[in-house]
């Protein structure tokens, strides 16, 4: 199951992970965000274990939009060692996803 990131443990259960991190900036009303959601569920399941993959509500957790220039969701942000290492905005294929944490493990 994916996780849920928030503005208070974003720092703890992101930035300072050892382990790549998948970040979905979703919000409950758009349309492909909710396309894409059984997407983000199966990658936490294919990558248990190996990679964070997680959601920040931009509704609920408006700072971290803020600082990472959230202006169009979906957005899914790559982070490794504290930094964007990948970026993909809009609804895709299972498969971009793959390939890109994939480029990043």
């Amino acid at each position: 199951m994916a996780l849920e990131f928030t503005d208070s443990n974003f720092e703890t259960e992101v930035l300072n992970s050892d382990k790549l991190t998948v970040i979905d900036f979703w919000a409950e009303w758009c349309g492909p965000c909710r396309a894409i959601g059984p997407v983000i569920e199966e990658l936490s399941k294919d990558y248990a274990g190996k990679v964070n993959i997680g959601k920040v509500n931009v509704d609920q957790n408006p700072q971290l939009s803020v600082n990472y220039g959230i202006t169009s969701i979906p957005a899914i942000l790559f982070v490794k060692g504290g930094q964007v290492v990948d970026k993909q905005v809009g609804a895709v294929p299972k498969s971009v996803l793959d390939k890109k944490i994939q480029a990043n493990l």
